[in-house]
């Protein structure tokens, strides 16, 4: 155990309630590594789950739009044009992917 990084042990105990509370923070921090979860725990004092839904949100808007944009482009490119009503929908795509930013940026600045 020389070559160990870590090589010095620290042991404490915990009542039942204590240990499921630590496992439910754990379930929460998305860590299976009790040992590893104690440690950032001790050492830095929080483990920050940030909420990506709204980022999500926005990437599935954007992933939308770029596979309208390839088709709307392959049908340019194979016919010389695009309809009319390619661009509209490619539009109404882009318009909810503006809302839901400005929804965002509505909400942060209420934070600040």
């Amino acid at each position: 155990m020389e070559n160990r990084k870590r090589n010095i042990q620290i042991r404490f105990w915990v009542t039942q309630n204590e240990r499921d509370l630590i496992r439910r923070k754990m379930y929460m921090a998305k860590t299976n590594n009790m040992g590893a979860y104690l440690r950032k725990m001790a050492i830095d004092g929080i483990i920050a789950n940030i909420d990506m839904t709204y980022q999500k949100e926005i990437f599935q808007e954007m992933h939308k739009i770029g596979v309208n944009v390839n088709q709307l482009a392959k049908v340019a490119n194979t016919t010389g044009a695009a309809t009319p009503d390619d661009i509209a929908e490619v539009k109404v795509m882009l318009d909810n992917l503006w809302k839901i930013l400005k929804r965002d940026a509505t909400q942060w600045l209420k934070e600040q």
